[in-house]
């Protein structure tokens, strides 16, 4: 069998097999069109079960179906367009290419009789169709050609529609060449941090006008008869307190012997510091049985389920933060564990230039995302002010992956006048580490005094083998480093964090596998369970690339962790 092309084009006379369905493949790689669609349709047989392809070639047909969906939804919104093009309002003005700025007021009406949808749900359908050509114009050719599905599409035309049409193309091309990269979860992440890139201040007065103008807490029944109270437009610092709040006294009352899970216990911790009460009061007395519902007595879970990427805190499992001890205000006899006053124990992630002042680009908190630049600057100065706050310098390269990492120490003597000036970062004197980039002075203005950081290197794309260790386990620094390079599970739709998931060999240590940063990645539990299992293997062909195979034989890639750059 000859094909007339190996770019997709189905447009030829000749008959592909079904092995055209393989990765690689001319109908793994077609272009969604309707010529596609027959060939999956006859790929399926009579009754759908696929009896005459592999599993390789079953997958690359479920991928083609995914496709043609998301070809169907941009064909549908195409349709909707020409629907705003004869219906414009009567003060509108004509775009480039004949779309109006705005349609006729019951334009959503019309086509809600029709799809039996919510005129709201068409008023957002019609706004996605007028975004995605007017305004995304990138976004609008990944979704016809299959690369994404409109659940994407929806999340970018969402995140930029707070910009103009300058600032939402900008935004929209710094994450162009890796729409078919992401998950919905981390295409979120990465849109909004480019929307706060191209527009800093626009990011920081939205913020605030939110703050000012959208607070509020609702309380609602759900449908299995439950409650839910949430609360929105919260200033993020205080939000991220009171949720480390939370997660402290959920940890305080796991090591009391509370029965339940991590998730149980945060839903009893939240309801009580709100009630001003404390679970540990009505715990059985002494050589009482009786348990509660909810759970395992011990708190304990499913190491390979996680519990929602939660960290337990600079001060360990106990729920107590490092450093001291507090009082929730509720009128407790006793200070309750794990309630200590919250400075600098959340994770914080700016570029060194934001916190210097020499430019404003984003930050990011883990769990939580993009933060303007001044929110960034705002926390990192109150973090200085704790002498808990622990610092940390990474390296990344123009494409955010670290290539270095050093944690603070603080530097030896007293220097009062260096602690008393403002940011800054210099390089000092001192024994660089192996194959490093030297070591530097790091000065926060706060309470700590200057700091010494000496910035090892991080293998990428090569490896020296530096870091190498001859037993099975790592070193801390290994352990360390590898989790800055990874940032999450090296599993690519898995955003779990590095810091609670496995260091493990890609090639095992048993069957000659270094113990290296070329040979070891962060693996949240489940895949790490995943990779042992029969017929998936995992390699690293460059340190910070695992690719995986799975058991139809498909491969797929994660890089580096992209940093705030």
């Amino acid at each position: 069998m000859e094909r007339d092309s190996a770019d997709g084009d189905l447009s030829g006379s000749w008959l592909p097999g079904w092995e055209a369905f393989d990765q690689g493949g001319v109908l793994d790689q077609a272009a969604p069109s309707g010529t596609l669609a027959l060939f999956l349709e006859s790929a399926a047989g009579p009754d759908r079960s696929y009896a005459d392809l592999t599993d390789d070639q079953l997958t690359g047909a479920l991928s083609r179906w995914a496709a043609h969906e998301a070809w169907t939804a941009a064909g549908k919104l195409a349709a909707v367009r020409a629907l705003i093009r004869r219906h414009p309002a009567a003060s509108a003005g004509i775009r480039p290419g004949g779309l109006p700025t705005c349609w006729n007021r019951f334009l959503a009406d019309e086509i809600a009789v029709q799809l039996r949808i919510s005129v709201s749900a068409a008023d957002a359908m019609i706004a996605l169709a007028w975004a995605l050509e007017a305004r995304l114009p990138q976004t609008a050719a990944a979704l016809d050609a299959g690369i994404i599905d409109i659940t994407k599409a929806r999340i970018i035309a969402e995140a930029t529609s707070v910009l103009d049409d300058a600032q939402a193309a900008k935004a929209e091309a710094m994450i162009a060449g890796r729409l078919g990269e992401m998950t919905p979860g981390q295409l979120g992440k990465a849109i909004a941090r480019a929307v706060v890139t191209v527009d800093p201040d626009g990011a920081r007065k939205r913020r605030e006008e939110a703050q000012r103008e959208k607070a509020r807490v609702t309380f609602w029944r759900e449908h299995a008869g439950t409650a839910a109270l949430a609360a929105f437009g919260l200033p993020p610092d205080e939000a991220l307190a009171a949720d480390q709040h939370i997660q402290n006294r959920a940890l305080a009352y796991k090591k009391a012997g509370i029965p339940g899970t991590l998730d149980l216990l945060r839903i009893r911790a939240f309801i009580d510091l709100l009630t001003e009460r404390d679970a540990r009061d009505h715990l059985p007395a002494e050589g009482d049985t009786g348990s509660e519902d909810g759970g395992d007595s011990d708190g304990g879970e499913n190491p390979a389920d996680g519990d929602g990427g939660r960290d337990e805190g600079p001060g360990g499992s106990d729920g107590t933060p490092a450093g001291g001890s507090g009082n929730s205000g509720g009128g407790q006899a006793r200070p309750p564990a794990g309630d200590a006053p919250l400075a600098a124990i959340i994770n914080l992630t700016l570029p060194l230039a934001t916190y210097l002042g020499l430019a404003d680009r984003p930050g990011e908190l883990p769990g939580f995302g993009a933060i303007d630049p001044a929110l960034a600057r705002d926390l990192a100065t109150r973090a200085a002010a704790s002498e808990r706050t622990r610092w940390h310098v990474t390296l990344t390269d123009p494409d955010g992956a670290a290539i270095g990492h050093g944690c603070a120490k603080p530097m030896k003597g007293k220097h009062p006048s260096q602690a008393r000036d403002g940011p800054g970062f210099t390089r000092a004197e001192g024994r660089s580490p192996p194959g490093g980039y030297g070591t530097w002075t790091l000065t926060t203005g706060g309470a700590h005094g200057p700091l010494t950081v000496s910035i090892h290197r991080i293998p990428v794309t090569d490896c020296d083998h530096q870091l190498e260790n001859k037993g099975h386990d790592p070193s801390d620094l290994l352990r360390h480093l590898v989790q800055i390079r990874d940032g999450t599970c090296t599993y690519p739709p898995c955003a779990h964090p590095a810091t609670r998931s496995d260091y493990e060999h890609a090639v095992p240590y048993e069957q000659g596998g270094r113990t290296c940063a070329c040979n070891g990645g962060m693996r949240h539990r489940r895949h790490h369970l995943l990779k042992q299992a029969p017929g998936w293997t995992l390699t690293q062909d460059q340190p910070g690339y695992h690719t995986w195979a799975a058991p139809s034989g498909r491969t797929y890639t994660q890089g580096p962790h992209q940093y705030p750059i």
